[in-house]
C-alpha cells in the first residue's frame, strides 16, 4: 500500500505558535506556487483533494498537517512567490517558514517542489539555504515533465542534478508528472527511507 494511502487531515498552523507538538516524523513538502506541490501531494496519496488546488495561486497561507497511517505527518507548507500576495503577509510568511524549517526538530526530510520548466528560482534557492544547514534529506520533485519532450526532459533532470552535485549527499532529484502519474514510485522509495532512518534511531536510542 502506498506510503501516503490513508493519509487524513489533522490540524492548520498560521504562526509558529499554532504548531502542534512534535509527535511524529514530518515529511515536508514545499514549492513555488503553481509549481504543482497540491497536485503531487494529490496524486502521491491516491485522493483528487488532500491538497486544495487552488486556481488562484497563492491561496493556500496555512501550515497544513496530514497523519499519516504508520503515525507520521505530510506537512504542507504555502506556496511562495506569487507576485500577488501582499507584501506583508509575505514577509509574514517568510519569517514563518524560514524559522520552521530550520528549528523543527521532528522534520525529517523535504519534499521540495520545481516546475520542471522552471527549476531552482531564486525563491527555491533561498528555501534550500533555509533547510540545508539542518543537514536532513532533500527529495527534488521536478513536476509537470509531461510538458517537456523526453530529451528535453532528461536534459533538465541532468542539469538540476549538476548544479546540486555540491549537495550530493543530501540532495536527490527525479521527474515527477501528477498527469501521467509517473515518478510516484520513485518518489515513495526515496521519502520512505528517510522514515526507515527515523525508525532506526528511535529503537536504538529507546531505553534498555
Amino acid at each position: 500500500m502506498s506510503l501516503f494511502a490513508n493519509a487524513v487531515f489533522s490540524t492548520s498552523a498560521e504562526k509558529l505558535s499554532d504548531l502542534p507538538p512534535p509527535a511524529g516524523a514530518e515529511i515536508v513538502f514545499a514549492g513555488r506556487s503553481n509549481a504543482g506541490k497540491s497536485s503531487a501531494i494529490n496524486t502521491l496519496a491516491g485522493k483528487s483533494r488532500l491538497a486544495f488546488v487552488s486556481k488562484t495561486p497563492g491561496r493556500t497561507q496555512l501550515i497544513n498537517f496530514f497523519r499519516l497511517r504508520n503515525g507520521a505527518f505530510l506537512v504542507d507548507l504555502p506556496g511562495y512567490g506569487y507576485a500577488d500576495v501582499p507584501e506583508k503577509m509575505r514577509r509574514h510568511w517568510q519569517s514563518v517558514l524560514a524559522a520552521y524549517l530550520a528549528r523543527r526538530t521532528s522534520i525529517c526530510g523535504l519534499v521540495l517542489i520545481m516546475d520542471a520548466r522552471r527549476p531552482l528560482t531564486d525563491l527555491d534557492r533561498q528555501l534550500l539555504e533555509w533547510f540545508g544547514p539542518t543537514g536532513k534529506p532533500i527529495h527534488i520533485l521536478l513536476t509537470k515533465a509531461d510538458k517537456l519532450t523526453r530529451s528535453e526532459s532528461a536534459a533538465v533532470l541532468r542539469a538540476t542534478r549538476e548544479e546540486m552535485a555540491p549537495w550530493s549527499d543530501q540532495v536527490s532529484v527525479q521527474l515527477f508528472s501528477s498527469l501521467k502519474k509517473t515518478g510516484v514510485d520513485e518518489a515513495e522509495a526515496a521519502i520512505g527511507r528517510w522514515l526507515g532512518h527515523v525508525e532506526a534511531a528511535e529503537k536504538r536510542n529507546a531505553p534498555g
